[in-house]
């Protein structure tokens, strides 16, 4: 069985120029029977000249034509991927809910300001340090921001260490990565496996296998699959992996939505 992509990226991101029709027409291609599109809603921030931010009626009404145009092919669901800070909650509120989303991400992506993507990030920090900021920094976005239905690549900031997942391991941050995952699960929110850590040169996706087996063992049901493609070639990238991760990691089932509505689809 397929597992539903629900992390892609279109042009309506500020760091991709894929087409829509691509993306639908790859996954087709591909075997998929459902996808989410999750664009990139960043407010006020600004890289390569390109501000990571969109018309919410213009970005619905499109994904609507989308769905429509291949209803018969595949279902393709309106998602979007917000970037959580403590400070943009009421905007965050007012954005999502300007829109019928089936499906919100929210993501830690700016760490005071600064996107672990880049490399000035990780300047004058140990792994350890930049590691620890940025799980601080999901513990803060929790604190306020609560309009989200999973929160995507919990330990995203490895994926862009200079050291990549050299120095890391989950027991290493248990204490916080434990308080994250029991915060996130009382919220009634789910996690993602987000798949993109192997092709950025990690040996496990992003959050790696042990954070998702204690995301389970503590109680957490709300599991969904994500390329985090920005390129239609990666859609559906390693999901045989991820099934099989999945299933070691104790899940029986993963996750689709509707109307913000979890779906829970057993795993064969």
């Amino acid at each position: 069985m397929n597992l539903s992509d629900y992390h892609i990226h279109s042009y309506f991101s500020g760091d991709s120029t894929e087409s829509l029709d691509n993306i639908a027409e790859f996954a087709i291609s591909s075997g998929l029977s459902e996808i989410c599109i999750t664009d990139h809603q960043d407010f006020d921030f600004m890289a390569d000249g390109i501000l990571y931010e969109i018309n919410p009626v213009a970005y619905s009404d499109i994904i609507d034509e989308l769905s429509y145009k291949y209803r018969n092919k595949i279902k393709i669901k309106k998602g979007i991927e917000t970037g959580l800070e403590p400070d943009k909650n009421h905007r965050l509120d007012d954005f999502i809910n300007s829109a019928d989303f089936d499906f919100v991400i929210g993501s830690s992506h700016l760490v005071n300001g600064k996107d672990p993507y880049y490399p000035d990030f990780f300047n004058n920090k140990t792994d350890d340090q930049a590691f620890m900021e940025y799980f601080e920094s999901i513990l803060n976005n929790l604190e306020t921001c609560s309009n989200f239905d999973v929160y995507g690549h919990i330990d995203y900031v490895v994926r862009y260490s200079p050291n990549k997942d050299k120095n890391y391991s989950y027991i290493k941050y248990k204490d916080i990565l434990d308080n994250i995952l029991k915060k996130l699960i009382n919220m009634g929110k789910g996690i993602e496996i987000n798949t993109s850590g192997y092709k950025s040169g990690l040996k496990e996706p992003n959050p790696c296998f042990e954070i998702i087996k204690r995301y389970r063992e503590l109680g957490g049901e709300i599991i969904t699959a994500g390329s985090d493609a920005h390129q239609c070639n990666y859609i559906g990238y390693r999901f045989k992996d991820a099934a099989s991760i999945l299933k070691n990691a104790g899940f029986r089932y993963y996750t689709k939505f509707n109307k913000r509505k979890p779906e829970f689809i057993k795993l064969d």
